[in-house]
């Protein structure tokens, strides 16, 4: 019971609560696996830990099945319980692992634990411990080690304290302080514009999911963000949110010169549909020039299983499955840089594909921003948006560049390469952001090298263990 009331007061160190001291949860649980006098016990104590924590971090998760009750309400409970089970099954794992260790074995795999699934069955990193400093200055360091590299020194230090001696305290603290240090004089720098004073307008149409595609509503929203687009001062670019538009614009070319002619002289970005020769589906974007011409397109390569696309789709297709479940979208070729019409480069992430650290960059060449539309009308208005843009604000800081987001119900903002929000628009609200695009910073370590720093300091724990262990036997041979 302890380790269940453990995890879901961890879990507030999240957004949208994020109470920091939260993280004194931790200790609690390396406390109590110690105690744990059998694998079997300490594979519940991890299991039951994790369900607590993301039971209440994933609670958002119901809200998709309540758009329409009637029909999927009753999964909700269900949903929760086995999507919070089943990640709550790694941490499971590396508690049983590290079984009767020393607490920095727990550390090793449970750092392990959370790695694994940020890619396995194609990876949820959500929650990711990290993501509990979005609001203090110690969220600075994933611009060198990244989210797991910060997650591994959040537990070095926990364990730390758990020892309940002044030595471990005063040297977890010391930790504490190096990092609140430099992320500190990282955010003392002030936010640079570009030279060119290139101006961005951020659309938030504000259209509730249960209303988005019904024919009486849809003439509404479209008309809601041309009148956006049309306002006045003129800008340099006009970014929709994700699925903005109700028609394949390669079918509707005169509703694209009409909003060309909206957006004054501006380039319009849109997430929409796109059907291609095989009758496939995908989930993109496009962005058209001042004359309603598309100059460039994107199409979502990560997609949410069961959500956007259902896993296993050929075995389903030979059992005729495929007729209650629907074909869902395509996956697109990958991330990539778009340079086109005058546009500053950039890399677009729609939706999901922005809790990936690694779908952040590409090899090659370096964009001058991040471009993130997304439709968060399905996490509801609780925990789910807030969360989601904690995770855009770790991808900005991750790469040193800004992050302009377009989000349909919110929270759509500018945020510049620090992580800090420039300007945005709250859940629930409808209009648009003109704001000046923030200039990128040089190229940071994370950007250069991606998870090998924390590799780094993964594998010096593991000497380090190593090392002691063959000390203590040593000693005690030696007695």
């Amino acid at each position: 019971m302890l380790a269940l009331i453990a995890g879901v007061g961890l879990g507030l160190v999240q957004a949208p609560w994020s109470i920091q001291f939260a993280f004194l949860f931790l200790p609690i649980i390396f406390w109590l696996h110690a105690g744990a006098d059998k694998r079997r016990r300490a594979a519940l104590l991890g299991w039951l830990f994790g369900l607590g924590y993301f039971g209440l971090t994933l609670s958002w998760i119901v809200e998709p099945f309540l758009i329409d009750v009637a029909r999927h309400g009753w999964v909700a409970p269900f949903a929760l319980f086995f999507m919070a089970g089943g990640l709550a099954a790694f941490w499971s794992m590396a508690f049983a692992l590290s079984h009767r260790r020393r607490s920095l074995t727990l550390v090793i795999w449970w750092t392990l634990a959370e790695f694994a699934r940020s890619v396995l069955f194609t990876g949820f990193p959500w929650a990711l411990l990290a993501y509990g400093w979005v609001e203090t200055p110690l969220i600075q360091i994933t611009s060198v080690v990244g989210v797991h590299g910060l997650g591994l020194l959040t537990m070095i230090v926990a364990v730390m304290i758990s020892r309940l001696n002044i030595r471990g305290i005063v040297c977890g603290m010391v930790i504490v302080a190096v990092l609140w240090t430099f992320g500190s004089n990282r955010l003392s720098q002030g936010t640079f514009l570009r030279t060119d004073g290139y101006t961005v307008r951020i659309i938030q149409p504000n259209a509730p999911q249960d209303q988005k595609w019904l024919p009486e509503f849809r003439r509404m929203f479209f008309e809601r963000q041309v009148a956006f687009t049309a306002a006045e001062p003129p800008v340099d670019m006009v970014i929709w949110p994700e699925a903005a538009v109700p028609f394949l614009p390669q079918e509707r070319l005169d509703l694209l010169e009409r909003i060309a002619r909206s957006a004054n002289g501006a380039n319009v970005l849109m997430g929409a549909r796109r059907r291609d020769l095989a009758d496939d589906w995908f989930n993109g974007l496009v962005i058209i020039d001042p004359t309603g011409a598309i100059i460039s397109s994107y199409d979502k390569h990560h997609l949410v299983p069961f959500g956007e696309y259902v896993p296993m789709q050929s075995a389903l297709s030979r059992t005729g499955l495929t007729e209650l479940t629907g074909r869902g979208f395509a996956a697109g070729s990958g991330a990539r840089v778009i340079d086109a019409g005058g546009v500053p480069p950039f890399l677009p992430l729609i939706c999901y594909e922005a809790i990936f650290p690694q779908h952040a960059s590409v090899d090659g060449q370096r964009p001058d921003w991040i471009i993130q539309i997304t439709n968060d009308a399905w996490f509801g208005d609780l925990s789910g948006p807030y969360q989601h843009l904690a995770q855009s604000r770790v991808r900005a800081i991750e790469q040193g560049l800004p992050l302009a987001r377009s989000a349909n119900t919110g929270i759509s903002a500018m945020i510049d390469p620090f992580g800090r929000i420039t300007a945005s628009m709250g859940l629930g609200e409808m209009g648009r952001i003109d704001v000046a695009l923030p200039a990128p910073l040089k190229l940071t370590v994370f950007a250069r090298l991606g998870d090998l720093p924390a590799g780094v300091l993964l594998m010096l724990l593991m000497i380090y263990q190593l090392f002691s262990r063959r000390k203590r036997l040593y000693r005690y041979s030696g007695s």
